[in-house]
């Protein structure tokens, strides 16, 4: 078969388009799950991508992935995927080009592949849909997760392929083959919170004053967030707290403080998790993770909010911190 110049080009063209969209992402200076990987990333994973223009909606087939990693104890890696569909809101092109820091994105749905026992190279053959309206495939973001079950503790990272579809052609089935990446995390919103210590009375006050996040406009009347605020000490979880639940919209306001008793020692060395979940009203599903911050004695840009709080003398200290996952 004879392919003319145009043709050649066009392919060429399609080729830089789609590399341009797999390397897109909304994980610009956020922090990474590297940390978490036993060891460098290797391997790849095959999937197809589709938006059927007829029912309006996204398809996404996990086909496969080859050369993972074994666990080195074990030598065996029971993967399956997990499948996150992002929606980040753009005014425009020229924002979305400019926008040095991270959007903020909206987790539309979530999926997870059947998990394959003791294969370093699995066929998976899950196929996931999605709703969607032809004018939100742009701005959505479609990341793979490629983890190792474990049945009695933190499922671990293999890696990730994420893929923006904001100038992909997918009104007809695209297989995609990529190789995994280190792991991303994504802002899905933001929380500020205010800190006290009371160090006569070893007392800690965490204040959950407002979260802001994207509320999905077909379903922001029917969702209610809580947060968790939980205090570990050497991984340790010591104790928690959980705050009412409110309607969802884009910046939802409880301004609610939990208090914790910590001695001296246990508040150097303790860090603080605030887990923000979702909760829908129309049906009995179980919660589900917004996102999380967590922030302690460290060197991170979040930690400097609780070395603030050390300073200061029974005065609350607010700040914003993104919300990430």
């Amino acid at each position: 078969m004879t392919i003319s110049v145009p043709q050649v080009e066009k392919l060429h063209e399609d080729a830089r388009r789609l590399s341009r969209c797999l390397s897109m992402g909304s994980h610009v200076e956020l922090p990474s799950l590297g940390n978490q990987l036993d060891e460098e990333v290797k391997g790849s994973l095959r999937f197809s991508l589709y938006y059927d223009q007829l029912q309006s909606r996204l398809v996404v087939t996990v086909l496969e992935a080859r050369g993972l990693p074994v666990r080195d104890f074990s030598r065996s890696v029971d993967p399956f995927v997990r499948v996150r569909l992002l929606w980040a809101r753009h005014d425009n092109e020229e924002e979305k080009e400019e926008q040095s820091s991270p959007s903020l994105q909206c987790l539309l749905h979530e999926w997870q592949s059947r998990i394959v026992k003791d294969s370093s190279s699995p066929t998976f053959g899950d196929q996931f849909s999605y709703s969607m309206e032809e004018e939100d495939v742009p701005h959505t973001t479609v990341r793979f997760e490629v983890r190792d079950f474990d049945k009695f503790s933190r499922h671990g990272f293999l890696g990730e392929v994420r893929v923006s579809l904001c100038d992909m052609k997918i009104t007809y089935p695209l297989e995609v083959l990529e190789d995994l990446q280190t792991p991303q995390k994504d802002m899905v919103g933001e929380v500020l919170l205010s800190l006290k210590y009371l160090h006569t009375l070893q007392r800690l006050e965490v204040g959950l004053l407002k979260i802001r996040a994207l509320p999905q406009q077909s379903k922001k009347d029917q969702v209610r967030l809580y947060a968790r605020i939980s205090v570990l000490c050497n991984q340790f979880k010591l104790r928690h707290q959980k705050s009412t639940a409110k309607t969802l919209c884009e910046v939802t306001v409880f301004n609610e403080v939990m208090m914790f008793t910590l001695p001296d020692p246990q508040i150097r060395a303790c860090c603080i998790v605030v887990s923000v979940y979702e909760i829908h009203a129309d049906r009995k599903s179980a919660k589900r993770l917004v996102g999380q911050v967590t922030f302690g004695k460290g060197k991170r840009s979040e930690d400097e909010h609780w070395r603030l709080m050390m300073r200061s003398i029974c005065q609350p200290i607010a700040k914003w911190h993104p919300l990430l996952i």
